[in-house]
């Protein structure tokens, strides 16, 4: 374990300290995620996903952060994109069920207020499908685009915010990964199972956790980049 390493497992280890031994902390963070959902989620993905994929490139390269790669801007996406999520949690959390119902599934739209049962699990799962065979390729696809943006430009600030290449980076991207590796394999047995079980957490833990699937699927991404690469 390198230096860097350390500083930034002190770092972790402080903040959830802070969390459990400060005062009054935890109950205003509560207060303000509750007040401010949207700025929330924000935050949140600005800074769990942005570190996913620094450890994502800490696997690969051995370093956290290197020329080129961009961290604030890469915040930035995913702030925004973090708000986008929200957004469909709460739209796919309420539409869904009520499909359900729709469908003939009595008590789903109130399934995930009561305790766990079939009921509540199959509901949850209904959500997670929806989102993220609807939802979530617009967006991994719009990420990619961004970073794709974001590499072409240096990394830089004012780079960044010159206008993004749409057209040219969409017919340039790497559709047999983004099919046969984004697509069909995280989706079905990452992401679905994984939001099946936020769905079934309280509403104000639903965004975090998703933010810190982030983090895992930044590690899974990089070990099967390496395994590409032997």
């Amino acid at each position: 374990m390198k230096k860097n390493d350390l500083i930034v497992l002190l770092i972790i280890v402080l903040i959830a300290a802070a969390f459990y031994f400060v005062p009054g902390l935890y109950e205003g963070y509560n207060i303000i995620n509750q007040a401010h959902g949207m700025i929330m989620s924000f935050v949140k993905f600005a800074i769990l996903a942005t570190f996913g994929e620094m450890l994502a490139l800490r696997i690969r390269t051995g370093q956290y952060n290197r020329k080129g790669f961009g961290i604030l801007p890469r915040a930035i996406v995913w702030g925004i994109l973090g708000l986008t999520i929200k957004m469909a949690f709460v739209i796919f959390a309420t539409g869904t069920p009520a499909f359900l119902e729709y469908m003939g599934v009595k008590g789903a739209s109130k399934a995930l207020q009561q305790s766990l049962s079939l009921l509540s699990l199959f509901t949850a799962f209904g959500i997670s499908a929806a989102m993220n065979l609807i939802y979530a390729p617009i967006m991994m696809t719009l990420h990619k685009i961004t970073d794709t943006h974001i590499i072409q430009n240096g990394g830089t600030m004012a780079g960044f915010f010159r206008p993004i290449r749409f057209r040219t980076i969409f017919k340039e991207l790497d559709w047999d990964t983004q099919w046969n590796f984004v697509f069909k394999k995280t989706i079905p047995f990452f992401w679905i199972p994984a939001h099946t079980i936020t769905f079934l957490l309280p509403t104000d833990y639903q965004v975090l956790f998703a933010a810190l699937l982030g983090i895992a699927l930044g590690v899974i991404l990089s070990f099967a980049t390496l395994k590409a690469s032997n």
